[in-house]
């Protein structure tokens, strides 16, 4: 008795979709970033920068994430977890800095 394998012809077509996808979405994760950038130069008030700047933060892990499903390489995974730990803390001192003067009470 004959098995028959059904074959999917767009299954050869998923790995080059995807490798296009995380290229698109790397460079737009950079162009946002970029955006922010100019806002953190240019912001009016403080707040502003102190959102832009966290902005930066969240989308710096999104550039490692994407650059390790790119490359396949698990080590950006652990980076951009430990950037998003350090950019939490950052943000609730920044916040806390600006809403009460001090951080340390």
């Amino acid at each position: 008795m004959e098995t028959q394998t059904e074959v999917n012809p767009m299954a050869s077509e998923f790995p080059a979709l995807l490798a296009t996808v995380l290229d698109a979405a790397l460079i737009i994760a950079s162009a946002v970033t970029l955006l922010a950038a100019y806002r953190v130069i240019r912001g009016p008030t403080v707040p502003d920068r102190v959102v832009a700047l966290d902005t930066i933060g969240t989308n710096v892990v999104a550039i490692a994430i994407l650059f390790a499903l790119t490359t396949d390489t698990g080590l950006f995974i652990t980076v951009g977890l430990v950037l998003a730990i350090i950019g939490f803390i950052s943000t609730i001192t920044v916040a806390r800095f600006i809403t009460e003067g001090d951080i340390i009470q």
